[in-house]
């Protein structure tokens, strides 16, 4: 049983108005922020919370269910409620396409998770020649069929990221050191420039499986087209990352 760290929480407001289940939320919150909670941590038991804070079970896990629909803490059957990790991978967009990464035999997401120090990997894949949707054929200048991979990508075991290349013409399962990229400038399609949309959203329900996301937790939804020295678009990826794991840097050129 997690002992319940001295000062780690303070005491309810009788005469506030906002709801008791939610003061609690409130401080287990701030206690996590705070890091009196750490990430992995096993928060205090639902009688240890009963006990300090005079209320009752349903009380409690009211609290608890708040914090879960935030995402951030996870419930374990059987064995308590834990502060969800949240490891950050900071996404630098002007550096991890640089051709110096896939002349090294380094994918963007190997030098992402590289930098991050933490352990890539991908799963999942499947290639399949397909249709289009109208989204991609517009962005591809109209093809009637492309070649799609999907993947998903996990840092540490985690997944933190389904991917879609469409329109590449890479049909092994490996596309080799430096990845797609790699293959498509030895093929002719020396690339030029990355145009990106990235938009919030709450996950589909395939999604939030394949992902393990936690109740409320969003994604992140980028679409990248990639485009040659011809400014010829050769390329699209359609890609929904988990919100809790990544920071989206963006370098700007200085004026």
């Amino acid at each position: 049983m997690a002992t319940l760290p001295s000062g780690a929480l303070g005491t309810l407001n009788p005469t506030s108005d906002r709801a008791v289940f939610r003061q609690i939320a409130d401080q287990i919150r701030d206690a996590i922020a705070a890091g009196r909670f750490t990430e992995g941590a096993k928060l205090p038991s639902e009688a240890e919370l009963v006990e300090h804070y005079g209320v009752s079970r349903m009380t409690v896990r009211n609290a608890l269910g708040v914090l879960q629909g935030e995402g951030l803490v996870r419930a374990e059957h059987g064995k308590g409620v834990f502060v969800r990790p949240r490891p950050p991978v900071r996404r630098l967009a002007s550096d991890r396409f640089a051709r110096r990464h896939r002349e090294a035999g380094k994918s963007a997401f190997t030098v992402e998770a590289e930098a991050a120090g933490s352990r890539p990997e991908v799963d999942s894949l499947e290639i399949r020649e397909e249709r289009p949707s109208p989204d991609v054929s517009a962005r591809l200048d109209g093809p009637r069929r492309v070649l799609a991979r999907r993947r998903r990508y996990l840092l540490d075991g985690r997944p933190v990221e389904l991917g879609i290349a469409q329109g590449t013409p890479i049909t092994e399962l490996n596309p080799g050191p430096g990845g797609i990229y790699a293959r498509l400038e030895e093929s002719g399609h020396t690339l030029d420039h990355f145009d990106e949309e990235i938009r919030a959203r709450m996950p589909s329900p395939h999604e939030v499986r394949a992902l393990e996301l936690a109740p409320g937790v969003p994604v992140i939804h980028l679409i990248r087209t990639a485009f040659d020295t011809a400014a010829r678009p050769v390329e699209v990826c359609d890609t929904v990352m988990a919100a809790d794991a990544y920071v989206l840097a963006y370098q700007l050129p200085a004026e």
